[in-house]
């Protein structure tokens, strides 16, 4: 039994696991920020495009049936939008980012090399070639 208890605290506790959890709250965490940002910045402007900020109220009726094709409309813009959002502000700077590491200007901004290590690789050098 104790076997057992070990083999799943190893598995519960591994690193993979637990920054997959943390990328979780986080994923979550950014979800709200971008539906937030869609519903409360975004919307808006469609209601002054179309007069109402959601379609919620478009429906049509066949045999007794109420069918809220409004509500889809709604939810399709949203997606559209938060779509937009994630675009320009996430995935946008990130390839530019991405492109200027790949350039090597990332490289200029970084602190120069402590001075201990570049004399510890020169004398890995020199022994090297000894």
């Amino acid at each position: 039994m104790t076997g057992l208890l070990k083999e799943f605290r190893d598995f519960a506790l591994k690193g993979n696991l637990i920054e997959m959890g943390v990328a979780l709250v986080l994923a979550l965490a950014f979800k709200s920020l971008i539906g937030s940002f869609v519903d409360a910045l975004l919307m808006p402007i469609v209601g002054v495009i179309f007069g109402e900020p959601t379609f919620d109220g478009l429906t049509f009726t066949i045999n007794n049936s109420i069918f809220f094709y409004g509500s889809f409309i709604t939810v399709l813009i949203e997606f559209v939008l938060i779509a937009v959002a994630v675009f320009f502000f996430v995935v946008k700077p990130y390839n530019e980012i991405m492109e200027r590491r790949a350039s090597g200007d990332a490289d200029e901004d970084a602190p120069p090399e402590p001075e201990e290590l570049t004399l510890l690789r020169q004398i890995a050098a020199n022994t090297a070639d000894d």
